[in-house]
């Protein structure tokens, strides 16, 4: 899977916010839902906590999509 790159200006970016900013859900309360079914991996694990703060480095998958924190 090729992950597409995330820049973010700060020290880290939530979970559902990253989600929005790569285009993978359209609003937060679709990234809510997808994260607490359990259809988001973080690093690997499926990640059911929407408020994960993800720092560089980090990499999301869902639905066959992947991004990587920059």
């Amino acid at each position: 899977m090729e992950y597409k790159k995330i820049s973010v200006k700060e020290d880290f970016i939530r979970l559902d916010s990253a989600m929005k900013l790569a285009s993978l859900v359209s609003t937060g309360g679709h990234a809510k839902i997808v994260i607490q079914n359990g259809e988001v991996k973080v690093n690997g694990e499926v990640c059911t906590q929407r408020g994960k703060k993800l720092h560089s480095g980090d990499k999301v998958e869902y639905n066959s999509n992947g991004f990587v924190i920059e």
